[in-house]
């Protein structure tokens, strides 16, 4: 018998299953509980509102995403620690195309005042927070001399490192079911793109 928690989670994949497919602004509470079996009332015992639930389905997916970082985190020499990164980010979008929809391929998926609380939620817990996560190891890679001098930046660096991995991944999820174009292996572009990215920002480094 389920409980609770099982219902809610129930209710958060559902949600996300719709939002991904139908928009969020198009989903209705109604229809996220006709998804999950129950009535809109139920739902509603879970979840104030829309954006209620909107808001703990973004904080649980993203700090999934950085839980996922864990490992790479480990990773002692700071440019390979980038590349993992990478690596596991690249593999979280290709395993969980919806979760990612929702993340990052959702138009105005969140209002300001949400965005706020999203990011007040994940600075709570920064060893869980990706992007953190991420610039945290760009800056451990130029204090230690390994990149050049266009690349000094940590936020850039981030977001350079952030936008190739994204691009690789929201373009597998929109075209690899297409047939007019020869898709490759996802990975395997990914991890000859990381490593072709790095070698360039290494260009001119101290201690490349």
């Amino acid at each position: 018998m389920s409980g609770p928690a099982d219902t809610r989670t129930r209710i958060l994949d559902v949600a996300r299953e719709l939002f991904a497919t139908q928009g969020i602004e198009s989903t209705t509470m109604r229809a996220i509980a006709a998804g999950v079996g129950t009535s809109a009332p139920a739902i509603y015992h879970h979840f104030a509102d829309k954006d209620a639930l909107l808001r703990e389905l973004m904080v649980t997916d993203l700090r999934r995403l950085g839980a996922s970082f864990a490992r790479a985190m480990r990773v002692p020499d700071p440019v390979d620690r980038i590349r993992e990164i990478g690596m596991t980010y690249v593999r979280f979008g290709l395993d969980h195309p919806q979760h990612y929809r929702v993340l990052f391929m959702t138009p105005n998926a969140k209002s300001a005042a949400l965005e706020a609380e999203v990011a007040r939620d994940l600075e709570a817990t920064p060893e869980m927070d990706a992007y953190h996560l991420v610039v945290q190891a760009v800056t451990a890679a130029i204090e230690a001399g390994r990149f050049g001098p266009d690349y000094q930046d940590p936020e850039r660096v981030a977001q350079i490192c952030w936008g190739m991995a994204h691009g690789l991944v929201a373009l597998d999820i929109v075209f690899a079911k297409q047939t007019w174009i020869e898709w490759r292996d996802p990975l395997i572009s990914a991890e000859r793109s990381i490593r072709a990215m790095l070698r360039g920002m290494q260009e001119g480094a101290p201690n490349r």
